[in-house]
């Protein structure tokens, strides 16, 4: 896979630059378990090197950080988890909310500490778990809070003005950065993207599944075949 211009100057130089990465369905693929996932051996590999290499290399992703340190096993990078509200203390007014939320259903929570997420991919019949989620989605709604659509999940969080997006500039801006790419692999990455534009020189790499919304492909820079495609990008760098 040639380097696509971008990118080839992204790399040009790496110790002005900065490498940002979603993790579930970026850098793990996805799996039936969100409790299974796993960075693979070969993926931790390349990053370790690119940490190496690169002014900062981080995770930004809606699990929990310390559940993203044990995903990915890389202790060389930087991790911000619940996509950027474990960076906004106003976040936790909302828990009592979530957990009202959270009670009243019968379907299985993840529950995160800021946010909660209901899986369906394995649901026997996909259109009655859609049913029962959107119920879901309007009890949190009525409390005040934000439901929000993934791959085969639905998320409940709080109505906080902090996402993927800030997290990027809170990296960045901490180090003096203006030069990055992010990729990412679902809607909530959007918000990502957003902040690349906003960089000297930002590149956006969308991972295309068939789940994967078409928005994100269409404003991304680069576009690859999931996580092995991605893995052999980063090669590259």
């Amino acid at each position: 896979m040639p380097l696509p211009p971008p990118l080839a100057e992204l790399a040009s130089r790496p110790a002005q630059a900065a490498i940002l990465l979603d993790i579930d369905g970026t850098l793990a693929p996805i799996v039936l378990d969100p409790a299974d996932s796993r960075v693979p051996d070969e993926t931790r590999e390349e990053l370790r090197r690119l940490a190496a290499r690169y002014a900062l290399v981080g995770c930004l992703t809606g699990r929990a950080t310390e559940d993203a340190r044990r995903i990915v096993g890389v202790a060389e990078l930087e991790y911000i988890g619940e996509h950027g509200l474990e960076l906004a203390p106003e976040a936790q007014l909302w828990l009592a909310a979530l957990e009202r939320v959270a009670d009243r259903t019968t379907w299985p929570a993840e529950r995160k500490r800021l946010t909660f997420s209901f899986h369906y991919r394995t649901a026997p019949d996909e259109a009655a778990a859609l049913e029962a989620l959107e119920r879901v989605a309007e009890d949190a709604r009525a409390e005040g809070l934000v439901a929000r659509w993934g791959r085969k999940v639905l998320e409940v969080r709080p109505p906080v003005d902090a996402h993927k997006g800030t997290a990027v500039v809170h990296l960045l801006e901490r180090r003096g950065i203006r030069r990055g790419l992010f990729a990412g692999d679902d809607a909530t990455d959007m918000d990502g993207f957003r902040a690349m534009d906003d960089l000297d020189l930002g590149v956006k790499i969308a991972v295309a599944s068939p789940e994967g919304p078409r928005e994100l492909a269409r404003a991304a820079d680069v576009v690859v075949d999931g996580p092995p495609e991605l893995l052999e990008l980063l090669r590259l760098l």
